[in-house]
């Protein structure tokens, strides 16, 4: 089969809720996809952010089956080794040993998760900010701050506010002591990449504290590593009450996680929240193999020496208006506003990366990526955007 017949396969099959793709990838090896006609392509987009180490990593297909052919799958009923693991890892990796881990599937479900727990405080009005995202679920999309997704579907659930990233003031004047939690990217993903002033989120912690609230850093798309650090909002020097994780965690895999601290980490109660497919053995072995070779190969410090590289080189192309993130979560602010013109330009020259608003590409790559491919995206983003003209 080719594009073509797996792109009608899907009109006949799929429903529209992504639209129609224009691809039909079905093969893949660390940063390099090959599609069904045979073409192949640079992976930037990383399954937005999600194959932390690429495709089919040997330590990651190794983990998977050799769980599989043990042990497929449990339920919550049980306890097996991988979750326990994986959920002594993460709290290590938070440096609070008060932490308790939730396992799940999703971005969505963990800040779903975290909206429930918030509710065991109390209080039900809740704080995030415009422009985020948080998930597509009910609960998770009343916490997303972009208005074209939720407006479909309201109403949605109540006492939600949302305040520009990054105001303190806005956020001081919002927050209240009927505050259950305050829910906010390190670095706003799908927003293009915003980063908010450097004291942002030790002001709001400071609030937090004044008034009662769980702060919740939503960490699906800053964490495993990506950012330098293990969730992205190290450099802050707070600590959370809940940090939310999915993405990179599973390794490719569906695989997240609700990390409650301190008080919070005693909030729910048996019986109040689950998940019948979260921390199964296979998805956490996959999650274990991930963090095993960031570990070992240094891939965080990697990922800032390669970010020095990627914002040096990119902020120099003509067209180029600035360059924001940190690691390798990257937005690439356009002087014009044909963000989803270069994407398409940069798949048709063997380039996957994302347009996540008018005037921004958002490149997310793998913790593996080497310098021959990065100087191979540099240059044919050079090319894309003097052909653009």
């Amino acid at each position: 089969m080719k594009n073509s017949d797996y792109i009608k396969s899907w009109t006949q099959t799929t429903q529209n809720n992504y639209g129609t793709p224009t691809l039909a990838l079905v093969s893949g090896k660390g940063l390099e996809v090959t599609d069904a006609d045979g073409k192949k392509y640079l992976d930037f987009l990383g399954g937005i952010a999600t194959n932390i180490l690429g495709h089919a990593h040997p330590a990651i297909v190794k983990a998977v089956n050799k769980q599989i052919a043990q042990l497929g799958h449990v339920s919550n009923f049980y306890a097996h080794p991988n979750a326990l693991e994986l959920a002594s890892k993460l709290i290590s990796m938070t440096g609070d040993k008060t932490a308790r881990v939730f396992f799940c599937q999703s971005g969505a479900e963990a800040n779903e998760a975290a909206l429930k727990l918030s509710r065991r405080s109390g209080r039900s009005r809740v704080i995030a900010a415009q422009g985020a995202f948080h998930g597509r679920t009910m609960g998770a999309l009343s916490l997303t701050g972009q208005p074209a997704k939720r407006e479909p579907f309201l109403p949605l659930i109540k006492g939600v506010k949302h305040v520009p990233f990054g105001d303190i003031d806005s956020m001081r004047r919002a927050i209240s002591k009927q505050t259950a939690m305050v829910i906010l990217e390190p670095i706003m993903g799908e927003a293009g990449v915003i980063i908010p002033p450097i004291d942002y989120l030790a002001n709001v912690r400071q609030l937090c504290d004044k008034y009662g609230a769980l702060l919740v850093i939503d960490a699906v798309q800053t964490g495993m590593g990506r950012t330098g650090d293990w969730f992205g909002y190290e450099y802050s020097g707070i600590k959370p009450d809940v940090i939310t994780l999915a993405k990179g965690l599973g390794g490719g895999l569906p695989l997240g996680a609700m990390i409650a601290l301190g008080k919070a980490a005693n909030l729910f109660q048996a019986g109040d929240h689950g998940s019948t497919f979260g921390g199964n053995p296979v998805t956490t072995s996959a999650g274990l193999a991930a963090i095993s070779v960031i570990e070992k190969n240094n891939l965080m410090e990697k990922a800032i020496a390669h970010h020095e590289n990627l914002s040096t080189e990119i902020a120099m192309i003509p067209g180029v208006k600035e360059v924001r993130g940190a690691g390798l979560l990257i937005g690439i602010e356009l002087e014009a506003a044909h963000a989803a013109k270069v994407a398409k330009a940069l798949m048709e020259a063997g380039v996957l990366v994302n347009a996540a608003n008018a005037s921004t590409i958002r490149i997310a790559p793998a913790l593996t990526v080497t310098e021959a491919q990065i100087r191979k995206f540099i240059s044919i983003f050079r090319k894309v955007l003097s052909d653009d003209k």
